[in-house]
């Protein structure tokens, strides 16, 4: 409890947030010791709606994937979270944002994080409803489609983020989890240093 109250004092003083600390174990690996400017973000976590900031991601190689639980695609979290328990000893974290954009994802936050969690199985972090496409996207995925040069046109959109949290290839809904070209570009990423 003690820690808690010394952490939120600090940020009550104004000083500086965890991402621009280069002792912060969340950013040890980003040579610039710094949370990249794509990840100064912070959503709600799906099953209790803490907040979440993704500085805690940085030095990871990312899939950051809109989601909905009622889509054709819907099957794709097993694949999702296969591909995150394979890689994430070499460092991918899968993020899932769920996203009501293609009216497919339910209002109730409960019942997505049933569909997520119980019947898919995803152990990935998963985030509350979020805007993923148009002039009301979340700045965080305004820039993946800016930097990629697509966004989202369905659920299960996939990005590919880097260890230096640069955006490097943008999949579409129609690439599986297990195609052989998503793999591939994970690999990749995951072998850049």
């Amino acid at each position: 409890m003690k820690r808690r109250s010394l952490l939120l004092s600090g940020a009550a003083l104004g000083l500086a947030p965890a991402w621009a600390n280069p002792s912060n174990p969340a950013t040890a690996q980003n040579p610039a010791g710094a949370c990249p400017a794509l990840l100064r973000h912070t959503f709600n976590r799906l099953q209790d709606e803490k907040p979440q900031a993704l500085c805690q991601f940085s030095g990871k190689v990312l899939l950051v994937v809109n989601t909905a639980s009622y889509c054709g695609f819907t099957g794709q979290f097993e694949g999702l979270e296969a591909l995150n328990a394979k890689y994430a000893g070499r460092g991918l974290v899968v993020l899932g944002f769920p996203s009501s954009d293609f009216k497919q994802e339910d209002a109730d936050a409960k019942k997505t994080a049933e569909v997520c969690f119980n019947t898919y199985g995803v152990k990935f972090p998963m985030f509350t409803d979020t805007r993923v496409k148009g002039d009301g996207a979340h700045p965080l995925f305004a820039e993946l489609a800016r930097a990629t040069g697509s966004q989202p046109g369905w659920n299960f959109n996939k990005y590919l983020v880097g260890r230096d949290g640069k955006p490097l290839a943008h999949f579409g809904a129609l690439t599986g989890p297990d195609s052989r070209r998503l793999v591939s570009a994970i690999e990749s990423a995951l072998a850049a240093r």
